[in-house]
């Protein structure tokens, strides 16, 4: 009996630390908080900044919230994973745990707690976030920039989210799509309203795109058609199509047409 209960222990160590393991080769940053959520200032005990220095010795570049990040990551949070500490602290002992999400707010990985029975907030809160940290020995550095990196028409370095986040099933978008016909007499132009300039960035989904914004977030999913760069938004009565060197947003909420104009990084 008691050797299939250990039997039974080592099996479920083994799953547990199997469902563990995430793909981190396409992230090479790290953004941390530079103010944890159950903190009341900016860097607390230094907390933020030892997050800071343990990621940086696993390898990758790591920024506080508050930085300047570079222009790739600027242009494209996606590119990063996001880690923040969980605390679950009682009246004894503090008790951390190392959370790393990626860009939708997906948890990805969940180290084990760290424990410190110090009394000192600064000593016990770091040493809470170190052991926490130690046992993170499957969670390491190994970016490929194979994996983000593209090459566009011109030679120029994209940078692609991979389908895996997508935030959009693949399954609710339809295999065939009809195109709806937008008459010129029947808009008042009254009622139009626009804006411009925005920067969008294409992701490849089956049939088309999902178009996410710096926050990140999802704009618009748009919809393959037989006409190079003219596209269905999904989801809204409208159409999205190529005019010289940008795109065009067109679609109705309620009586009014809506038109908006967008830079789009495919």
């Amino acid at each position: 009996m008691i050797k299939k209960i250990v039997f039974f222990l080592v099996l479920l160590s083994c799953v547990s630390a199997f469902g563990q393991k995430i793909n981190v080769e396409k992230y090479q940053y790290i953004i941390v908080p530079n103010q944890f959520d159950f903190l009341k200032s900016t860097d607390e005990y230094q907390t933020s900044s030892l997050m800071k220095f343990l990621f940086e010795k696993k390898g990758f570049k790591v920024f506080l919230s508050n930085n300047k990040f570079p222009i790739p990551l600027e242009e494209n949070k996606c590119l990063a994973l996001f880690a923040s500490v969980k605390d679950n602290s009682s009246m004894f002992r503090i008790k951390s745990s190392i959370e790393i999400k990626d860009c939708f707010g997906k948890i990805l990985y969940t180290s084990e707690a760290g424990i410190s029975k110090s009394k000192e907030y600064k000593k016990g809160y770091q040493e809470a976030i170190r052991n926490a940290f130690d046992a993170m020995t499957d969670f390491e550095f190994s970016y490929n920039s194979s994996k983000v990196v593209n090459k566009n028409n011109d030679g120029e370095s994209t940078y692609e989210i991979k389908t895996d986040t997508l935030a959009v099933p693949l399954s609710t978008i339809p295999k065939t799509i009809s195109i709806p016909v937008i008459k010129k007499q029947e808009v008042n132009k009254e009622s139009i309203k626009s804006t411009f300039g925005a920067i969008l960035y294409a992701q490849s989904i089956e049939n088309g795109f999902q178009l996410i914004n710096k926050k990140p977030e999802v704009v618009f999913v748009i919809l393959r058609t037989s006409k190079k760069d003219f596209f269905i938004i999904r989801d809204k009565n409208g159409i999205f199509y190529k005019n010289e060197d940008h795109f065009l947003a067109e679609y109705y909420e309620g009586s009014t047409l809506i038109k908006k104009e967008f830079q789009v990084k495919f």
